[in-house]
């Protein structure tokens, strides 16, 4: 007899508790919109489970952390809102960024576990967390693997996987399947994953095994699902603007048939009346954040890969305090946007939410190319394994002309800094935020300013 599964994702929420603005492009250009919110979450899961009974809900991380209530409680404020959804599971990104161990007390309050199968304790070589969850749901046999996003201990800072070590589930991924394919003798094998979309569908094509991807940090809106061999791959857009579903027919052990939906969060949903007291009583210290401090006539979105008009203000916001040839920030993708009219305090937060010093740094011309190599590598690496970042790194005082398609290390074809040339021999002074902007490995001279980002 056939049987039907429904699997309901979230993913790159980042710390949005309440209704927010989401970008949208259209034949004119970017539109926007309200979307979002818990409470409003909780209501469609509320419709969803109604119409799907049988369902498992899964949270793909980057969820505690990215507004400035959640950053500054640590991620604490968020336990007793996610306890209210009926997550299934979870794995994590940003979600280390206050230590290993803040991370490991968050999840201690959770009703539901992290799995993460290629995230390591350096000295004892052990694993971290459980690296998969059988579930049992509408009859069926479900094992469920988790990847943590590699890049922790790689490009993110250092305290974020201290005493830790990220794998790309290059090993892991196979061996787990064949666990639960062979020991635990499961119905339905799912990935959920916040190694991002490329890297997903070539762990996929490389280990077949897998039915249902459930896949995160790329912040992609897929509208229908993405066949990677066999396996179904699924993400659903940001900032808990959207949540995804995926409805399975399995029949004679293999999914014969599904359906999909990639539901946007409107602002016309309902909010859960409980949900959304507690969350309004959870908000209430951080009430001044609502206030006005000025007005934009240009909307300002993190939307574009290259250069986006978020960071345009950020940098020259840097460039207002701090006197440097080149500013850099990090290519980073989370942040709703601020559409054109009033700014809030809540919104110049919610740029860089770590409330970040601005540091100066002294870089070669040759430095600045490397950097900018290495960045456009770990972007558009054709390996997608290898791709490390966000988006191109933004800066400004710098104008470079690039080919994406070119071999590593031959991208940059032109390098302009305040209207020069790049000379490799000079020495340039760099402002920045977060090692993300400038890592470690480049240039001396490392100064803090005293000015926050």
């Amino acid at each position: 007899m056939p049987t039907t599964l429904s699997l309901f994702q979230l993913n790159d929420v980042h710390g949005y508790l309440n209704l927010h603005q989401e970008l949208f492009y259209g034949p004119a250009g970017p539109t926007y919109r309200p979307c979002g919110g818990y409470a409003r979450i909780a209501t469609l899961l509320q419709q969803w489970r109604q119409q799907y009974p049988e369902s498992l809900l899964f949270d793909g991380g980057d969820t505690f952390h990215g507004t400035r209530p959640v950053v500054d409680t640590q991620g604490e404020i968020l336990v007793p809102i996610l306890n209210e959804l009926g997550v299934a599971g979870m794995t994590a990104h940003w979600d280390f960024a206050y230590g290993p161990a803040q991370l490991r007390q968050l999840v201690d309050q959770l009703n539901y576990p992290l799995l993460a199968a290629n995230v390591y304790d350096q000295t004892s070589g052990d694993l971290v967390y459980a690296p998969y969850q059988v579930y049992e749901a509408a009859g069926l046999r479900v094992g469920v693997i988790g990847l943590a996003c590699p890049i922790v201990d790689k490009t993110m800072p250092a305290h974020f996987g201290e005493g830790l070590r990220f794998t790309d589930g290059t090993l892991e991924l196979p061996r787990h399947v064949a666990q639960l394919r062979q020991a635990e003798r499961v119905d339905l094998v799912v990935l959920l994953s916040h190694c991002g979309f490329p890297q997903d569908v070539a762990l996929l094509q490389a280990h077949p095994g897998v039915d249902v991807c459930l896949s995160s940090h790329t912040h992609n809106r897929l509208y229908e699902p993405f066949r990677a061999g066999d396996c179904l791959v699924i993400q659903s857009g940001a900032h808990g603007s959207f949540v995804g579903r995926l409805t399975l027919t399995l029949e004679g052990g293999r999914v014969t048939a599904h359906e999909h939906e990639l539901r946007e969060v409107t602002a016309d949903l309902v909010p859960d009346p409980g949900l959304q007291a507690r969350i309004d009583a959870a908000l209430l210290p951080y009430a001044y954040l609502r206030e006005t401090v000025g007005v934009t006539t240009t909307g300002l979105h993190r939307g574009t890969a290259v250069e986006c008009p978020m960071d345009d203000f950020l940098l020259e916001s840097l460039r207002a305090r701090v006197p440097a040839d080149l500013y850099f920030s990090n290519g980073w993708r989370y942040g709703a946007p601020v559409p054109p009219g009033p700014v809030r305090l809540e919104d110049l937060y919610n740029m860089v939410p770590m409330d970040p010093e601005v540091e100066t740094v002294q870089l070669t011309g040759a430095e600045v190319r490397q950097l900018l190599e290495a960045n456009l590598e770990s972007t558009y690496s054709g390996q997608p394994l290898h791709q490390m970042g966000g988006y191109v790194k933004r800066a400004l005082g710098l104008k470079a002309y690039f080919k994406i398609e070119n071999p590593p290390g031959s991208r940059l074809q032109t390098v302009y800094v305040q209207g020069q040339p790049l000379d490799p021999a000079r020495t340039y002074t760099a402002a920045f935020i977060t090692a993300q902007g400038v890592p470690l490995r480049f240039g001396r001279e490392r100064r803090k300013t005293g000015y926050q980002g």
